[in-house]
């Protein structure tokens, strides 16, 4: 789904599941927003970066530690 905020319009930049498999049923009624598509997003005061690999809606912030889906040597 596409979002406008201050009459800019990122298009895709956000999905949800509108009916979760029971794996993901803590997600429902959430939207996930991809990083990578928007000027910037941040968790608190610090600003996030997003997952590399443009599938993963994930981001990471500078106090995260570990690998990470999509990268080099990243998890599976």
């Amino acid at each position: 789904m596409s979002i406008t905020v201050g009459g800019l319009t990122a298009p895709r930049a956000a999905s949800a599941y509108m009916a979760p498999p029971q794996a993901q049923a803590a997600s429902n009624g959430y939207i996930a927003f991809y990083p990578s598509r928007v000027e910037s997003c941040f968790v608190g005061t610090e600003r996030a970066v997003a997952q590399q690999g443009d599938f993963y809606r994930g981001w990471i912030t500078p106090s995260i530690r570990g690998r990470f889906k999509g990268g080099p040597g990243g998890a599976n």
